[in-house]
């Protein structure tokens, strides 16, 4: 991990001159591995890192007791405390000065700061995903850029078990990281009854990551009703568990309205070949708007396509409201999907591409590229 220097590191020490910044993302995703890398960038005084699940470090937060040397304060988990919005608030008006604070914590600060004491215009948010693809890779010229690509499918993007590389612990580390977003992270911030029932649901989600999403089914498999399945996938997409896209509906296109599809954001998770590599594209496309959203306040949105006719393109990203491309999901590379074409012909969307795991490049028509994933996200400066 110490050789790779995370993606948002310079836009976060850039915001921390101004405001706040609030750092969210998945369990284990390296939040605080890169909090404390930024000692190096305060040489003059050091970041002092404190963990509210620490019982020591969680006494100094009540107190506001920071070493006075520090420059960069860094609150962890501190959203687990029922009054921290207050709290930070009152550090910041009164300390502002004097530290600059980066709160970090694994579910998403934007929903659990609603209520209470406003902090709008006193902090940056970022949301931190797992390691992608041109992340890890130095240069598109080496020749290993298929061989990353392959063990991050494999063994994911969160650095842990993707830099140990080794099938039995990252089964443990699935295991571990399941019961610590269950019966820590969530039991922390929810008040759900039967909170076993919440680890049923997500064994019984990974057969469902690309296709759609049926809540009454689930309902009926779990034996609940419809809005306790609701608000449990909520739960889990408040800490960063799975997250769900919805259809777009171009013009003069009877797409489907109501459906929804859900991915994690592990896709070493998943065993079906097809779905891992639907989700591993999704989180890429994901990664690449939400960076746009949180550095520059430009709405994206990652959406899919299907007719009432069953014809589907996997995604579209929209900019402010608007198609930028549309992009199809193939682990091979000798079929081109006749949805392409179907949907160029139908739509304002100004490029369609299909991604595979193969080496073939082929322009099919001046709207239709069907390229290696290495080569879209190159060309399309993917993070």
């Amino acid at each position: 991990m110490s050789t790779l220097q995370r993606y948002l590191k310079n836009h976060i020490i850039t915001d921390l001159s101004e405001k706040m910044v609030f750092l969210g993302g998945p369990r284990q995703v390296g939040k605080t591995t890169f909090s404390q890398s930024l000692i190096a960038h305060y040489s003059d005084g050091h970041p002092a890192y404190l963990n509210w699940d620490d019982i020591e470090d969680r006494r100094k937060i009540q107190k506001g007791n920071f070493p006075k040397d520090a420059r960069l304060i860094v609150l962890d988990e501190i959203h687990k405390f029922s009054k921290w919005r207050g709290l930070v608030k009152g550090f910041y008006d009164k300390l502002k000065n004097t530290y600059q604070f980066l709160i970090t914590g694994s579910a998403r600060l934007d929903y659990y700061r609603k209520g209470g004491d406003s902090l709008l215009g006193r902090y940056h948010y970022y949301r931190m995903h797992p390691l992608s693809l041109p992340e890890v890779v130095s240069s598109w010229q080496s020749k290993d850029v298929n061989k990353k690509m392959t063990d991050l499918l494999e063994f994911g993007g969160f650095p842990e078990p993707y830099l140990k590389q080794d099938a039995t612990s990252l089964n443990r580390w699935h295991r571990q990281r399941q019961e610590r977003i269950v019966y820590s992270d969530i039991r922390d911030l929810e008040n759900v009854k039967e909170i076993s029932n919440i680890e049923l649901l997500i064994q019984a989600l990974p057969e469902r990551v690309g296709s759609p999403l049926s809540r009454k089914n689930l309902a009926q498999d779990l034996q609940v009703d419809f809005k306790t399945v609701e608000k449990w996938i909520t739960i889990l997409e408040n800490v960063y568990y799975c997250y769900r896209i919805s259809p777009y509906g171009p013009p003069k296109i009877k797409a489907v309205k109501k459906e929804q599809k859900i991915y994690f954001w592990d896709w070493s998770e998943l065993e079906n070949t097809g779905s891992k590599w639907e989700n591993f594209v999704a989180s890429h496309l994901l990664k690449y708007c939400h960076l746009i959203e949180d550095t520059e306040g430009i709405k994206m949105e990652i959406r899919f396509l299907r007719d009432v006719a069953g014809r589907e393109i996997d995604f579209v990203v929209l900019k402010k409201g608007k198609p930028l491309f549309a992009v199809e999901c193939k682990t091979g590379e000798t079929k081109t999907s006749p949805h392409l074409k179907y949907f160029s012909e139908r739509t304002n969307i100004p490029m369609f591409y299909q991604v595979h795991q193969g080496t073939r490049s082929q322009m099919v028509s001046d709207r239709i590229s069907v390229l290696p994933f290495p080569e879209f996200c190159k060309d399309l400066n993917l993070i």
